[in-house]
């Protein structure tokens, strides 16, 4: 519906608003007369109304003639574009060009991905009000440049892909953390887009990568407990998601690109087999910090290098990192520490980890640490 009405409108804030109305129309008229015999369409063609009315009462009829125009089509057919799916679609009409990379992603995912400002904010590792202010001004931009809400030409796509993969990804970590609707969505519309772009080896890399993590949630948590990857219980492993998740890396690798998500998902694959290799895993890890220059990849690399055998090392690189904000760069802090014997240093660093983290799995994991070192 969103993506619909927004290329309808041609105005964010109303087609939401719309939408939501048209819901709230729908809760309290259909369990007493009944749901119509084209539930979609009934919703659609209400909140198109609702957002008439709404222009009506602003006095900007002169601007929302087209709406005008319109509402007399109640049955107007949906444009066929080259993306087959209306969600991703309308990934595509928001990660425009004209807008900057981070304003794209901070957008799909609040309209697309039903996250909050808060959950959006928190994976930008920025305060909920800049995100907040972010997000407004995208939006304002959209008005002020007049940014067209229509799929591009199939050529164009590439050019809207790097902004495209970076909202699944995110939607993918929200569902990973708990929210399995979330990641199993993500997953469903990489797939969509292996089939709209076969020969990008990113859309392919992160299909590998999602599916790989995918695959191991039912061992990640017991009892409610987080459980780290060592001590996995691999028997409640999907193997054939993860050999799934090996063959679409292969393809992947085999169209000869190694973008960061082909080396991700090639970092994922890698933690499947048993023993790791984590010297192989650090190497690559430093492939990929070269190609995104990122702090959460450096501490990953980190706890790589930790586990190949140079804990003192890998707190080196830990403790250069700009991540104050950032929970798992005190839990790994707080590891390495302990690892050390430097044990009154790591129940600080614990602390500091449990006062940043929402997850309540993640605090009772933390506070178990904590009991360990006493």
């Amino acid at each position: 519906m969103l993506a619909s009405l927004i290329g309808f409108l041609g105005d964010f804030d109303l087609a939401e608003d719309a939408v939501q109305e048209a819901f709230a129309i729908a809760a309290e008229r259909w369990p007493r007369d009944g749901t119509p015999n084209n539930p979609g369409a009934w919703l659609v063609t209400t909140a198109r109304n609702r957002a008439i009315d709404r222009a009506r009462r602003e006095r900007t009829l002169e601007a929302k003639t087209r709406l005008l125009q319109m509402a007399a089509e109640p049955d107007l057919p949906i444009e066929n574009t080259v993306v087959p799916d209306e969600r991703l679609e309308l990934m595509f009409l928001c990660c425009h060009p004209a807008l900057a990379k981070d304003a794209q992603v901070a957008l799909t995912l609040r309209a697309l991905g039903g996250l909050t400002t808060d959950e959006i904010a928190r994976a930008f590792l920025v305060a909920p009000e800049t995100m907040k202010r972010r997000l407004t001004r995208a939006k304002a931009r959209i008005k002020a440049v007049g940014i067209p809400f229509r799929v591009p030409s199939e050529h164009l796509l590439p050019e809207r892909l790097g902004a495209v993969l970076a909202v699944l990804y995110l939607i993918f970590n929200e569902g990973y953390g708990g929210r399995i609707d979330l990641a199993a969505e993500a997953i469903r519309l990489c797939r969509v887009l292996v089939a709209l772009l076969p020969l990008e080896s990113e859309v392919l890399g992160l299909l590998a990568l999602m599916l790989c993590h995918d695959a191991r949630r039912n061992a990640r948590f017991k009892d409610g407990e987080l459980v780290l990857l060592a001590d996995q219980d691999r028997t409640l492993w999907d193997m054939p998601q993860i050999a799934d998740a090996r063959s679409v890396l292969e393809c992947g690798l085999g169209l000869g690109q190694r973008g960061p998500y082909v080396v991700q998902a090639a970092i994922a694959v890698l933690q499947t087999e048993a023993p790791v290799d984590w010297p192989q895993v650090a190497a690559l890890y430093a492939e990929l910090s070269a190609l995104t220059k990122s702090p959460v990849v450096e501490l990953n690399r980190a706890v790589a290098i930790a586990e190949a055998g140079s804990p003192k090392a890998a707190l080196a690189i830990v403790d250069s990192l700009a991540l104050d904000d950032y929970p798992y760069q005190h839990s790994t802090r707080a590891e390495l520490l302990r690892r050390l014997g430097r044990l009154t240093e790591a129940r600080h660093a614990y602390q500091r980890a449990m006062a940043l983290t929402t997850s309540p799995a993640e605090q009772r994991f933390l506070t178990r640490r904590l009991v360990e070192l006493q």
